[in-house]
């Protein structure tokens, strides 16, 4: 099955899921909860990856092995094998069955069923790019990154052929530099905080349009103190007026809606008519 990410959002918007669809006893970045995310009505599903002391890709978020292990040390700083025996803890912190799923597994589970975002891709950009190139599943899979010309320079000479999206906020000085540049630069995440900011305007998103390039946006929050989307969120959408927070965003024009809410954002935009576009 051939992916294009242009060509399906041009049909309706794609939803990513945020780490999958976790709670009760199935956590978050395992192959359960991405399971979950395309049963909700997924396009997308959002994955974050670390890897062992001994070169072994897994996936897991850097950082998060006290909240979701309850273990005070990196998984970075462990063989593979010991990593192999860590297991998740569950939304009331009891430990589970789930072990840390490798790249690897999660790239072969969903080859051939969805897109996916690798995050945290500029930690190990050449062992992502060979697993991914191994498995054959570049049309599937969009990396991101914020911009440095070291991330620039590592693209073009790691992994040209990979689809990218830089990560801005506010504006994006670096639309026409990628035009040229040899990336497979297919859009750009953005973060603004203010409804007004350049990003988040409809002149940007149909430039990026007739450029051919897609905008993704964020209703998620990590942190309600530092909103991603000008406070058109999940919360917003979920606690008070749903079309100031999913519904802003679809009738602004984004392409890509990354929630933690998969099934609900689905089902509001499609009762809304808002998910198809042709």
């Amino acid at each position: 099955m051939k992916f294009d990410f242009r060509e399906a959002a041009k049909k309706n918007i794609l939803i990513v899921a945020h780490r999958g669809v976790f709670g009760g006893n199935i956590p978050c970045n395992t192959i359960p909860a991405y399971e979950a995310a395309l049963r909700q009505g997924a396009d997308m599903i959002e994955i974050d990856v670390d890897m062992s002391l001994d070169g072994k890709l897994y996936i897991f978020h850097p950082g998060m092995e006290p909240h979701h292990l309850a273990y005070m040390d990196r998984i970075k700083r462990l063989p593979a094998a010991e990593i192999d025996r860590l297991r998740y803890l569950n939304y009331d912190r009891v430990y589970t069955q789930f072990p840390i799923n490798t790249f690897d597994d999660v790239l072969e589970t969903f080859k051939g069923r969805c897109f996916i975002n690798v995050d945290k891709f500029w930690r190990h950009p050449k062992e992502i790019h060979d697993a991914i190139v191994r498995h054959g599943m570049e049309d599937q899979i969009v990396v991101k990154s914020a911009v440095t010309d070291e991330v620039l320079k590592t693209l073009e000479e790691v992994s040209p052929e990979l689809q990218f999206m830089p990560i801005v906020s506010r504006t994006h000085p670096l639309h026409e530099r990628l035009l040229k540049s040899s990336i497979n630069y297919l859009g750009a995440e953005v973060l603004f905080t203010n409804d007004n900011d350049e990003v988040a305007s409809p002149e940007f998103i149909e430039k990026m349009h007739r450029d051919d390039k897609l905008v993704w946006v964020n209703s998620i929050i990590y942190n309600y103190r530092d909103q991603l989307s000008a406070g058109h969120s999940d919360d917003t959408a979920i606690c008070s007026n749903p079309d100031d927070g999913w519904g802003w965003l679809a009738r602004r024009g984004f392409d890509i809606i990354q929630t933690d809410w998969t099934g609900m954002l689905v089902n509001y935009l499609k009762e809304n008519n808002l998910y198809y576009r042709t």
